[in-house]
């Protein structure tokens, strides 16, 4: 089997997008009064969903095109603890895209101290209204342009 390599947030390249926010719940704590680790999951779609609106290509006009974006993958690591009612700031980047994949990587801080909670990354692909993959390159030029103009390749 293939060894994936690690993709590093440091390294890739920066969005033309406002960070989400996002106030923990109280309904998403378990027993330790903690934010479910589940949750975490939830929360990177919501980031990723108000990205794509940010950059043009929102969920809702994508699939009025009918181009579909099923995750194939997701990967977490929990850092610290978040607690209900506290605010966090998940950024987003996009580490790969082809037209045909797009892996997303996200880091969330705790806005009150700074420190960074958690950070993970989905994998996706593009799939035409009868699951057919396919490649926003070849089938939505303006829209993979769209995609590749949001970023900006960070100084090294």
């Amino acid at each position: 089997m293939r060894e994936r390599k690690r993709l590093i947030f440091e390294d890739a390249p920066v969005l033309r997008v406002t960070p989400y926010t996002r106030f923990a719940q109280y309904y998403e704590t378990d027993q330790m009064k903690i934010i479910h680790h589940a949750n975490y999951v939830r929360w990177m779609e919501e980031a990723r969903v108000d990205v794509m609106d940010q950059i043009g290509f929102g969920y809702e006009k994508m699939e009025g095109m009918g181009v579909y974006c099923p995750v194939l993958g997701v990967s977490i690591n929990y850092h610290a603890m978040v607690r209900f009612n506290e605010r966090v700031k998940i950024e987003c980047r996009i580490a790969e895209y082809n037209g045909l994949k797009l892996t997303m990587l996200y880091r969330m801080t705790n806005l009150a101290t700074g420190e960074v909670c958690t950070t993970g990354e989905t994998r996706h692909g593009f799939l035409d209204g009868e699951g057919h993959i396919l490649s926003l390159k070849r089938s939505y030029p303006e829209i993979h342009a769209l995609i590749l103009g949001s970023m900006v390749t960070p100084e090294a």
